[in-house]
């Protein structure tokens, strides 16, 4: 769940009593890495609130910060900080977090007791998973003889539902959690050991799964029917640079060929005349248009590319394009690369925003880096389906074959294109790319 400004705003005088209900810690300062920012203090409950979402998301929108007002005084009466530690009786609203993240690394201590059931709610959505992993906890059923750490809350065999390997400490015993969360891939460490690998974090409140996770969000700490010890509770926000990067990978070990040399336009026909390159950036100049393509074309193929759009800025990628004609409606398709934050975009059609497949699908919006930083794109492309992942998000998983309603109700005769260039489709604005390379499928 979502926590803005004015809820922040009207929890101020509770967060002040917080911070004064709670004994001083004899154990001193907390033992967080150079680069992390403490979460948790170890003295008091500054920079919590209680907030169990599960109740807030029922009640009704205009309910809500009444909501979690009251949920504040049952949250005082069931955490309280001892010897440097946070701890909760297993019961009240969630220990949340005031700041909202983006992407993070989050490292997280926790001691609990036998049959006890909890979690850490990662954007406001559940959850790593912690749990009693004995048969006597009574949850076999359910997985738990698996161990703590996984997504319990994907879908049935969905990847990350199960931690890889049983990681757990007995009870009496701290664990640790180092998490990554990028976009909707999580990668959990329990123990120093790897229990989920990039998986994709589903988002639990839409029940379709259709929705990815919220681009941003508090961290919950669960509360579920047992005593449970937090300490060395912190966090670092993981620049959109280094972000990439670890979502990337390395492009020769997973098959993929470059595009771009970084140099010239070397392996590229069509708009040349529109195109520069530029420190090793491929740029669209200022007024520029057309469709600069590949010399090969491709059938079934995973793109990677690295995008950087000034204010306003508006180009796409050209999928199966033919080589000649519009790439939106000739070829089997345009994925708009857009700021859609820009106000002059505020009336198109949703089909027309950001890693849209324009005119016949929409993308799930708010996923974008800021107006410039770069964004990191794969697009997958089999058959008729396509796949847009950007910055760790599927913001499109569509099959065009079965799109019948087109904005403004104009033809696609491409849509169908079993094979094409692929390229990008200026339209005047100085967008800029890098790092592309493609894996034949």
């Amino acid at each position: 769940m979502r926590i803005d400004l004015r809820l922040l705003l009207s929890l101020a005088v509770f967060w002040v009593g917080l911070s004064t209900a709670s004994p001083q810690a004899d154990s001193g300062e907390p033992e967080i890495p150079d680069g992390f920012t403490p979460l948790f203090n170890g003295k008091d409950l500054t920079g919590w609130y209680g907030n169990n979402p599960h109740t807030t998301t029922k009640a009704p929108p205009d309910l809500r910060y009444p909501s979690i007002a009251a949920q504040q005084q049952p949250f005082r009466e069931h955490w309280r900080v001892e010897e440097g530690e946070l701890v909760n009786d297993g019961h009240g609203p969630y220990a949340t977090t005031t700041k909202n993240y983006r992407d993070i690394e989050l490292l997280v201590d926790y001691n609990t007791v036998a049959k006890a059931d909890s979690g850490i709610y990662l954007r406001g959505t559940p959850q790593v998973q912690i749990w009693d992993y004995t048969k006597e906890g009574g949850k076999w059923d359910r997985g738990a003889d698996k161990g703590s750490g996984g997504l319990f809350n994907n879908r049935g065999e969905s990847p990350g539902r199960d931690p890889l390997v049983l990681a757990d400490k007995p009870f009496g015993k701290w664990n640790h959690f180092r998490i990554r969360q990028l976009g909707s891939r999580t990668t959990v460490y329990l123990n120093d050991q790897l229990v989920v690998d990039n998986a994709v974090m589903e988002n639990f409140w839409d029940k379709s799964r259709r929705t990815p996770l919220p681009a941003r969000g508090p961290i919950h700490l669960q509360t579920h029917g047992g005593e449970i010890r937090w300490r060395n509770v912190a966090v670092r926000e993981i620049p959109s640079e280094e972000a990439n990067r670890l979502l990337r990978g390395d492009d020769d070990e997973q098959g993929f060929t470059s595009l771009f040399n970084g140099k010239d336009l070397s392996g590229w026909q069509g708009a040349v005349d529109s195109y520069e390159v530029r420190d090793g950036v491929l740029a669209c100049k200022e007024g520029g248009g057309g469709v600069l393509f590949t010399e090969e074309e491709y059938d079934d193929f995973i793109v990677r590319v690295e995008f950087k759009v000034p204010p306003g800025g508006n180009n796409g990628l050209a999928i199966r394009y033919p080589g000649q004609g519009r790439a939106s409606r000739d070829g089997m398709t345009e994925l708009q690369i857009l700021d859609d934050t820009a106000e002059k975009y505020a009336t198109l059609d949703p089909r027309q925003y950001n890693g849209s497949v324009y005119g016949m699908v929409a993308a799930h919006r708010g996923y974008l880096r800021p107006v410039g930083e770069w964004n990191y794109q794969e697009v997958t492309v089999i058959g008729p389906k396509i796949k847009v992942e950007l910055n760790g998000t599927v913001i499109v998983d569509a099959d065009v074959s079965k799109v019948t309603k087109f904005k403004g109700d104009e033809p696609h005769p491409g849509k169908d294109r079993t094979t094409g260039y692929f390229g990008f489709t200026g339209h005047r604005d100085p967008v800029e790319f890098r790092r592309v390379a493609i894996k034949r499928l």
